[in-house]
């Protein structure tokens, strides 16, 4: 699976791009008419965004390249 997401993660980027740029569009909208609990969910999801973006992918590619070393090492040096 993390060789699928390394695969995809260009395109998943891109696709983090336009959602945000409509979220901030929404945040804007949202605080112009005055709604804060929309512009919250907008600041929410953003966040979600870039947690996944630098964290969460990231350290998904990162364990599974461990894991694919580890399963080529001999049991006895693991």
């Amino acid at each position: 699976m993390t060789r699928q997401l390394r695969a995809e993660l260009a395109t998943m980027l891109v696709e983090h791009q336009r959602i945000v740029g409509a979220l901030d569009k929404l945040r804007s909208a949202a605080h112009a008419a005055r709604l804060p609990e929309y512009e919250g969910f907008a600041n929410e999801l953003i966040l979600h965004a870039q947690t996944e973006e630098l964290v969460l992918y990231p350290a998904a590619i990162l364990v599974g390249e461990l894991v694919a070393a580890r399963l080529k090492e001999p049991a006895e040096i693991r």
